[in-house]
């Protein structure tokens, strides 16, 4: 049966801190009537400027996690507020590039 969690999501600044995944998905469900899977929390890299490193970059948290293809309409608007983004919209724009490449080829998309 194929899965029905198909928009790949990137929370950046996030993590679970004291939390479960059961709490984030909770969550997402009470705040976004929202089911997600949980992927997992990535480190950003450090930017890098004409190829060198920016000073005080990387190391962020951001969480990944696919929504559930049925409640993207009601989700895709909402999610805006807190800063959640498609995964496609990341690569497009260029910012993937903070992620290791062990990501970024995991999540390969085809533009």
């Amino acid at each position: 049966m194929e899965s029905k969690f198909t928009q790949l999501c990137v929370w950046p600044s996030t993590t679970l801190g004291e939390n479960t995944v059961e709490d984030l998905v909770q969550f997402f469900v009470d705040t976004f009537d929202t089911r997600i899977k949980f992927e997992e929390i990535v480190l950003t890299l450090p930017d890098k400027k004409d190829g060198i490193i920016v000073k005080d970059t990387g190391g962020r948290s951001d969480i990944f996690f696919y929504a559930h293809t049925d409640d993207l309409s009601k989700f895709s608007v909402p999610r805006l507020n807190y800063g959640i983004r498609w995964w496609e919209d990341v690569v497009g724009n260029g910012s993937h590039q903070i992620y290791p490449k062990e990501i970024i080829d995991k999540y390969q998309i085809t533009l």
